[in-house]
């Protein structure tokens, strides 16, 4: 993995935490406007993990199959990513 490891760990840790908390509200039977509101903020937290992610992959992966005349499949695997994060 070509992202950097402390941040993406560091966000996938930050959403873990925020899952848990949800878990619990929903224990305590809160508010479903407030539950909501925290699987959103955990969402966007999981996004900008896989955001970093992507970065390191293009930065590196990409680059060095482009650079080898080797990309059309780390192109190709990069579309199909994209195609699912636009879902």
């Amino acid at each position: 993995m070509r992202a950097d490891k402390a941040k993406v760990s560091r966000l996938l840790k930050t959403a873990r935490g925020q899952i848990d908390g949800i878990l619990k509200m929903i224990e305590e039977d809160r508010y479903c406007i407030d539950i909501s509101n925290q699987v959103l903020a955990a969402e966007a937290m999981l996004k900008k993990a896989n955001r970093e992610i992507i970065k390191g992959h293009m930065e590196g992966c990409i680059k060095e199959a482009l650079e080898s005349d080797d990309g059309d499949e780390k192109i190709e695997e990069f579309l199909q990513t994209l195609d699912k994060l636009m879902k």
